[in-house]
């Protein structure tokens, strides 16, 4: 924060007053990337119903794991990359799940959910975040394909 400051040429307090903690900072910073990413994704989905739901949110899941700058943060921040993308510490991961909640009513009857809508839309967001930070929570090699596989799987007619 205080390079930033620097270079933008006010106080650290100034800084702070303009934009919150750290944290909120990278929360808008994220979401600034990741929801014309989201966007992008979704007018690309192909399918119908669950099926362009996968494709989309499988997509997005590539672009992520793709994105030098994404790899780059988890890697060099994991614990404060999982707080600020995983918990209400930042208001990014409401934000995907209420942007979740809009891609399930705009191709499937919310009434035929598994789930009721709110709780279906964020485990499909857990869902993918449990295949795009494996390496930070479980170790394992992130597999961006797999969202696709298992949000298709919950959303199966």
């Amino acid at each position: 924060m205080q390079d930033l400051a620097a270079n933008v040429g006010i106080s650290r307090a100034t800084l702070f007053r303009w934009v919150g903690s750290r944290d909120e900072l990278l929360t808008e910073v994220l979401w600034s990337l990741a929801e014309p990413t989201l966007r992008d994704a979704v007018a690309s989905a192909q399918g119908e119903r669950g099926a362009r739901v996968a494709a989309a949110l499988g997509s997005f899941a590539e672009a992520l794991h793709a994105a030098d700058y994404f790899r780059t943060f988890l890697r060099r921040e994991p614990e404060r990359a999982l707080r600020v993308l995983t918990t209400r510490a930042g208001s990014l991961q409401g934000r995907m799940t209420a942007a979740m909640q809009d891609l399930l009513v705009a191709n499937l009857d919310a009434d035929a959910l598994p789930l009721d809508l709110p709780d279906m839309a964020y485990l499909l967001v857990r869902v993918a975040e449990s295949y795009i930070y494996a390496d930070i929570i479980i170790g394992a090699e992130p597999d961006p394909t797999k969202v696709y596989q298992a949000v298709a799987t919950l959303l199966r007619d």
